[in-house]
């Protein structure tokens, strides 16, 4: 036999002992890169009145102790976390992706959150702005102890109209963005990473968009209404309005990668031009959205109603995503012949007609699949 020297032996240690580094680095890797999908405080919209902090699935201790400290203000977020989503899914509705949420599922909507995308951004944002606009209305209308309205609008100011007394009760908008951001951003403030980064750039542009559209309301006083004298208190606008702006802002997302450093962002595209500063930003690039895909959190598009007629995101051709489209004739009722009714009333008939339905086709199979 011939005799390995001490050079071979060693060498051969370092390579198993370089092996097992690469795995043990892997396996780290693995732990510290996978993202995991996690229980949201979105889940709060679905426990109605059940609101008991410690059974809150999501919330981070900064969220608990806000949660157990302010029990009646997060009554108002959960109620809010309904009306936010709503005008997520009114957002979407003629998109692949329809803001769809999962029943009975902590994280709300799945594994599609994932993804730094620009759909992950606008929710982020949208649910930012829900609970700043839940929390003032809360505040405003008396429903919590803690705040009330603006008391800082006071004695005199003057728009274009002229001069007029502040009165009324505004909007204290101030003191709601002051909490969404305490309760919203807890989480994302324990890790520094890009997504973490990303979601409280998209949570801060939610919450400016619901003070955006406040608006000043007046009431006149003078002889027949002259409106010599006016009172006037700032409210915010329908969130509507907060929701047609995200969507466009979803529109012109921007791209950004993270700075090498690791304070902040860099726009992607070198020929951007102006600020990122009150627009949304994403990280990666959204699926298609047009088949089921489990692992992305994709629903698919088979069987959602398309536009015939349409070019744009609800026509057939592109929510189908070429795959065509099934037509059935299905009758509706609908009310017609109507007419006022003295005094006060309008009276209709039921009218029956039919329509035609157009829904996507499911993916087909491909023939290999189907051969045993």
């Amino acid at each position: 036999m011939r005799a390995q020297s001490p050079n071979s032996t060693m060498g051969k240690r370092t390579l198993r002992g370089n092996s097992k580094a690469k795995v043990y680095m892997l396996i780290w890797l693995l732990l510290v890169c996978t993202p995991r999908v996690d229980s949201s405080w979105w889940y709060i919209g679905a426990l109605g009145a059940r609101v008991i902090c410690d059974n809150i699935p999501g919330l981070v201790n900064k969220q608990r102790q806000l949660c157990q400290r302010h029990p009646d203000l997060m009554q108002s977020i959960g109620e809010g976390a309904k009306e936010w989503i709503k005008e997520c899914q009114h957002q979407f509705r003629h998109q692949r992706w329809n803001c769809s949420t999962l029943e009975r599922d902590h994280t709300v909507f799945g594994r599609v959150m994932l993804r730094s995308s620009r759909e992950a951004a606008f929710v982020y944002a949208i649910s930012s702005a829900g609970v700043v606009y839940a929390i003032t209305r809360a505040c405003s209308q008396g429903d919590v102890k803690i705040c009330n309205c603006d008391g800082h609008k006071r004695g005199q100011a003057s728009d274009q109209r002229g001069n007029f007394d502040w009165g009324g009760c505004s909007d204290n908008i101030n003191y709601g963005i002051k909490f969404a951001k305490a309760f919203v951003d807890a989480r994302e403030r324990m890790v520094k990473d890009a997504r973490a980064l990303m979601n409280l750039h998209n949570n801060r542009c939610g919450r400016m968009a619901v003070k955006r559209f406040m608006k000043l309301e007046c009431k006149c006083h003078g002889v027949s209404g002259s409106c010599s004298l006016r009172t006037c208190w700032l409210a915010m606008s329908d969130f509507r309005r907060t929701g047609d702006y995200l969507h466009k802002k979803y529109n012109t997302a921007v791209e950004v990668t993270m700075n090498q450093d690791g304070t902040g962002f860099m726009v992607a595209e070198h020929d951007f031009k102006g600020s990122a500063k009150n627009e949304l930003v994403y990280v990666e690039n959204s699926p298609d959205y047009c088949l089921m895909d489990r692992a992305a959190g994709s629903l698919g598009t088979a069987g959602r109603i398309c536009n015939k007629s349409s070019r744009g995101t609800d026509g057939c051709e592109v929510m189908c995503c070429g795959r065509g489209y099934d037509t059935m004739r299905v009758k509706r009722l609908s009310q017609c012949e109507c007419k006022f009714q003295w005094c006060c009333t309008v009276q209709c008939n039921d009218c029956e007609d039919t329509v035609d339905v157009h829904t996507c086709k499911p993916h087909k199979r491909p023939d290999w699949l189907d051969q045993t």
